[in-house]
């Protein structure tokens, strides 16, 4: 049993040494699982019959809780600053945890599925299992898709250009299935197979490794954008995040303007501001924010600017005269408020647009499952949170400029969801601009995970990313996903980029994750037979 466990922590190791943001490690994520593979083959063959599910989801859960924790350790930093050190350590514990348990589900479903079917069709429901558990946990109110496979190739995206054709779950499946083949061609060899079943083998693992590698580095040298200019600037004022709101709005402002300003070209159409960098103390009313400071300082700077924008990041609200929402909170009788982290396009024109962020933080940003989750609140608003939760849209929106330049403003957490943001590019965006505050985290690899993600959005979508960051890493992103320029950690800063706009739509774009609905499906029929199929 100790040599299992060794085993599963092997697995760890290799798993997390191809996580991002280690540059071209994620090939080891092809072998990643397989000395886990061992050991649960090893409890399945030779363990006694009794509580071998149980061994088998406390090996697996061990590979998946070191591999998480050490992946995501970053969660901490951003806890610990709102609480003491002991209830912090226990609320980080719920992201590694759950993950982990999630997946040790799958590998449990697996053993249930070994019962019941072959090694093979075992397997491949393995696999359909674990894009199941990516789906839920993408999907439900507790989401953290951070872990999901497909993103692994993040720092290695000349492998996956064909995310624009399956998304990462497509990546996800590719791991699988290539580790599958591994080790079952091992198995093969230790057995009395045939040398013509072994060589079979081998040739089925060679091409399911070099035939979508070859196309992706092909369609990688080979990609040509068209050209379609337009002149943007990212800023990073590196506002710490901790003293944000010691700052007056004042203060702010001329920060934003000094760092805009000193990239600027007098054609420069967007100047892309990051997450909650418009901000006061309380919120802005979206009906009157044409009467505030902030507002008519922006169309001041914007004079030098004949066809310029402000896409920023806004603390915002809004007045109703009933509970127009879930999330609005009563302030007096018939007076009810919703507040959102959003984002605002600012230009000459008459109309306002804003956009509400609807992929919210669990706990710190939303209330999981709503009502049945109402005891909780309290908890919630000694964490640093909000009681009763931001309000949020359902469907994302477009910004047009003046120019009708289409632009997906994309509001940090948000940029993990590949689907949701092909919503915008389908909707016309031309762009994709992900403003966001990666500084809660500290210099970690948090933030350099989060713009390596955003490289697989740009792939997916065949759209530049254009990336403001308050803290952590600013900026762009072409359609292969190469990082043309970027910030440093914690430097005031601001980039100017002649991007190229395109319209064209991707199959990614049109279909969403269609793999992880095929992986779904598999999962499915695995269910099915575990719960029809009599034992073997």
């Amino acid at each position: 049993m100790k040599n299992n466990y060794l085993l599963a922590l092997f697995s760890a190791f290799l798993l997390w040494l191809g996580w991002p943001p280690i540059p071209y490690s994620s090939v080891l994520l092809f072998i990643g699982f397989i000395p886990l593979l061992l050991a649960l083959e090893n409890i399945i063959q030779h363990d006694s019959m009794t509580k071998k599910g149980r061994k088998i989801f406390l090996v697996a859960g061990l590979t998946a809780l070191i591999w998480n924790t050490a992946s995501i350790y970053w969660v901490y930093n951003s806890i610990s600053s709102v609480m003491p050190a002991f209830a912090a350590v226990l609320i980080s514990l719920i992201p590694f945890c759950l993950g982990a348990l999630l997946m040790a589900a799958a590998f449990w479903l697996y053993y249930r599925l070994r019962r019941k079917a072959n090694l093979t069709l075992s397997l491949f429901g393995l696999m359909g299992f674990w894009i199941s558990y990516e789906l839920l946990h993408a999907s439900w109110d507790l989401a953290f898709p951070w872990m999901t496979l497909g993103n692994g190739f993040a720092t290695f995206h000349q492998l996956v250009q064909w995310y624009d054709i399956t998304g990462v779950y497509g990546g996800s499946i590719w791991i699988w299935v290539v580790n599958i083949l591994i080790f079952t061609l091992y198995l093969h060899y230790k057995g009395r197979y045939t040398l013509k079943n072994k060589v079979i083998h081998a040739i089925s693992l060679g091409l399911v490794l070099i035939v979508p590698a070859t196309y992706s580095l092909l369609r990688y040298s080979n990609y040509e954008e068209h050209q379609n200019p337009a002149q943007l600037v990212v800023v990073q004022p590196n506002i710490d995040p901790y003293i944000k709101f010691q700052l007056s709005p004042e203060e702010q402002l001329r920060t934003l303007f000094a760092l805009s300003s000193s990239v600027a070209k007098p054609n420069t159409e967007f100047f892309i501001w990051p997450e909650t960098a418009l901000s006061q103390n309380g919120y802005f009313d979206e009906e009157s924010f044409r009467d505030t400071y902030s507002y008519k300082q922006i169309l001041k700077f914007l004079d030098a600017y004949k066809n310029g924008n402000v896409l920023s990041g806004i603390e915002s609200y809004q007045l109703y005269n009933y509970p127009k929402t879930p999330t609005a909170r009563q302030l007096a009788p018939h007076v009810y408020q919703d507040n959102f982290n959003a984002a605002t396009l600012i230009d000459f024109s008459s109309k306002l647009q804003f956009y509400h962020k609807s992929k919210l933080v669990p706990g710190v940003e939303q209330m999981p499952f709503g009502a049945a989750m109402e005891f909780l609140k309290p908890l919630f608003k000694a964490f640093g949170g909000t009681t009763g939760g931001y309000g949020k849209q359902a469907e994302p929106s477009v910004f047009y400029s003046q120019s009708g330049i289409g632009a997906a403003p994309v509001i940090c957490y948000e940029s993990i969801w590949g689907d949701y943001v092909a919503k915008y590019v389908k909707k016309g965006a031309q762009f994709i601009a992900i403003i966001t505050n990666d500084g809660w985290w500290g210099n970690t690899s948090g933030k350099d995970q989060h713009m390596q993600y955003a490289k697989l959005r740009a792939i997916e979508n065949r759209r530049w990313v254009a990336r403001s960051a308050n803290t952590g890493i600013s900026g762009f992103i072409n359609q292969r996903g190469d990082i043309v320029q970027q910030t440093t950690w914690w430097q005031p800063a601001a980039l100017n980029q002649e991007i190229n706009l395109n319209e064209e739509i991707t199959v990614y774009t049109k279909t969403g994750d269609i793999a992880a609905y095929l992986g779904l499906a598999i999962g499915l029929g695995g269910l099915l037979i575990i719960l029809l199929r009599k034992k073997q």
